[in-house]
């Protein structure tokens, strides 16, 4: 009975006992930016016009490439925070090219649309609208490689030169894509 009431008197002591602080966790000191700097590019991106809801993004982009730039063993940059500043500043502008790119298809393929429906009528415009669709819905590897092959009218070779990817794999997302959309398009009663 003695030895019950000793343990249960130890193991409160041992509660009431103030814990030693946990350990720092080691992934906290990989962290290359401070919260000052990550602040900087949060601001550098913002003023380079990235929507507030892609900031965290580009921050963490900006933290990726400091850690490449450590694995290859390259020495740290002499001002981190310039340094970062500068690459938030190339994310910001690689975001207004890739919007730009992308207005760019869609203001195509607004063309192809009209042009399309003037000429073939309201039938031709259900199928239009289907594929827009069917495409919109595509994985963005697939969907890359068929608006290069169909839209801009790209051989194989050129689009896996242009992506840097075996034409093999061009050739494999270009079959499932129309496959998918061939699916799509035969569900929806268009085909």
């Amino acid at each position: 009975m003695l030895r019950i009431g000793t343990r249960r008197a130890a193991r409160r002591q041992e509660t009431d006992r103030p814990h030693p602080p946990d350990p720092p966790d080691p992934l906290d000191s990989l962290d290359p930016l401070d919260p000052a700097q990550e602040d900087r590019v949060r601001a550098v991106l913002a003023l380079g016009g990235v929507p507030h809801a892609d900031l965290p993004d580009g921050v963490q982009q900006v933290r990726l490439k400091l850690l490449e730039r450590a694995a290859d063993g390259r020495e740290a940059p002499r001002d981190v925070s310039a340094w970062a500043a500068v690459v938030a500043s190339n994310l910001a502008m690689d975001w207004h090219r890739a919007r730009r790119r992308q207005e760019r298809l869609g203001e195509r393929l607004a063309v192809l649309w009209r042009e399309t429906t003037d000429e073939d009528g309201a039938e031709s415009r259900a199928l239009s609208m289907a594929v827009a669709q069917g495409l919109g819905e595509l994985p963005d590897a697939q969907r890359q490689v068929v608006v290069l092959r169909f839209y801009a009218d790209l051989p194989v070779r050129a689009i896996a030169a242009e992506l840097g990817i075996p034409e093999g794999t061009v050739k494999s997302r270009l079959h499932t894509a129309v496959r998918l959309l061939r699916a799509r398009l035969h569900e929806g009663e268009v085909v």
